[in-house]
């Protein structure tokens, strides 16, 4: 625990009361709103991204090259490192007819320890109102897009989550603490913004031990499939247009709102000058909230920075709400005004679908049709999201205690939350 007096829920929660009304909603909404078994998008018929997964561990055990040829499903091309196959060889002894259904299974057990971990981070102890809350507000979060879409496909999104909430979820001088940032990098890029992360809070160690199970992942890999590795680091790693084109109205990152305001490919000068103005701040920000105690607020920040300056984030990466969630019904315990933030964000981010016909459906407030008015606005509706929630993290900054701790944050960091703080403080 983070804290020393673990918080309880108690079994009288008015969280329990609403959680179960949102909780229900979503099961309808979810078999309701999409045929459960119509191909291409009932939550049934999925398991795209799990096969691939498969499909790419069983070409190392088969000696096969990994990213010049296309999968067995669908063409696919390969996309993560090399040395994701070697996590994902455990599929592959999934006989194949099972694969989906025992990834989907995998990722609710998964979703509902995301919702337990963050509230280990804000340091609530495990009881029975608290698995229970914790069961409801996992079926609640199956209805958002991230997450449905993650289920969906079978994506490895809530797995590489709850690593880097495992290390979060400890003590700044645990041991070992940085090796779920680590394995989650060696598996998918994006997470090691988190060694950024540990960079700018000082917590050296965690940051070497992040970056060197990362580098220790590449090194196996390198030994085991050196051809594979060769081609990745070498080239695949370069072609970003393997993933899909910047003005997709699925790219939910600020190089895709570039792109989606001007209608082409978003010129990487300007790209790299919003993104790194944003993560600025966002490191600022996070830096002040874990000192001041807001651990979950303070990572489920950095989760989302990470997918809102990423090259290419598809909607599925976004799953950084699940534990956003948490905290707002956390702070709706002591005021209940926060309910109405929580909904905003489940409303906002909800797996709304258009049926364009009878078999055809999109998934998503980004993927309404484009001749919509609102649609323009809505095809950046996770970016506009992650804006507010920055925002909010810093009004949430202004109204905590003045004096920073004696550890303080880097002078730099230090000087810039000053400032945001001064301009929006509360009296």
């Amino acid at each position: 625990m983070l804290n020393s007096r673990p918080l309880e829920f108690p079994r009288k929660s008015p969280a329990l009361f609403v959680l179960t009304g949102s909780a229900l909603l979503a099961v309808i909404l979810i078999f309701t709103t999409v045929d459960p078994w119509l191909e291409r998008a009932g939550i049934l018929a999925g398991g795209l991204d799990v096969h691939v997964y498969r499909d790419g561990a069983w070409k190392i055990l088969h000696g096969l090259p990994l990213y010049t040829e296309p999968s067995n499903v669908l063409g696919l091309m390969y996309t993560y490192t090399p040395f994701s196959t070697i996590a994902f060889i455990p599929i592959d002894m999934v006989p194949w007819r099972y694969v989906t259904n025992t990834w989907l299974v995998v990722n609710l057990l998964v979703l509902f320890g995301c919702v337990l971990m963050s509230w280990r981070i804000l340091g609530y102890r495990l009881s029975v109102p608290l698995a229970s809350i914790s069961a409801l507000l996992a079926i609640t979060c199956a209805f958002i897009e991230p997450v449905r879409t993650t289920l969906y496909y079978g994506q490895i999104n809530l797995v590489l989550m709850l690593l880097v909430l495992w290390d979060f979820s400890r003590g700044d001088q645990a041991k070992l603490r940085g090796i779920g940032v680590g394995l989650a990098a060696g598996i998918k890029l994006v997470p090691m913004y988190f060694v950024v992360q540990f960079i700018a809070l000082r917590q050296w160690r965690s940051a070497v031990t992040a970056a060197a199970v990362f580098a220790a992942s590449v090194g196996l890999t390198w030994i085991v499939l050196p051809a594979d590795s060769l081609q990745y680091w070498t080239s695949t790693f370069f072609q970003s247009n393997r993933i899909a084109v910047d003005i997709n109205p699925a790219n939910q990152s600020i190089r895709g709102v570039i792109a989606h305001l001007i209608g082409g490919p978003a010129p990487v000068w300007l790209w790299l000058l919003i993104a790194g103005t944003v993560a600025g701040i966002s490191l600022a920000v996070t830096v002040s909230l874990d000192e001041h105690g807001e651990r979950l607020l303070a990572v489920t920040l950095a989760g989302l920075t990470a997918c809102a300056i990423s090259p290419f984030s598809w909607g599925h990466h976004w799953v950084w709400f699940v534990p956003l969630l948490v905290y707002l019904v956390h702070k709706a315990q002591s005021k209940p005004r926060w309910w109405i933030a929580a909904a905003a964000v489940f409303l906002s981010t909800g797996a709304w679908t258009y049926h364009w016909s009878e078999d055809f459906v999109t998934i998503g407030v980004f993927m309404l049709p484009p001749s919509w008015p609102v649609a323009q606005i809505l095809m950046n509706g996770y970016v506009i999201v992650y804006c507010a929630v920055l925002g909010g993290s810093i009004v949430v900054l202004a109204r905590l205690p003045r004096d920073l701790p004696e550890s303080g944050s880097p002078r730099l960091l230090g000087n810039m939350v000053g400032r945001i703080r001064k301009s929006l403080r509360v009296s």
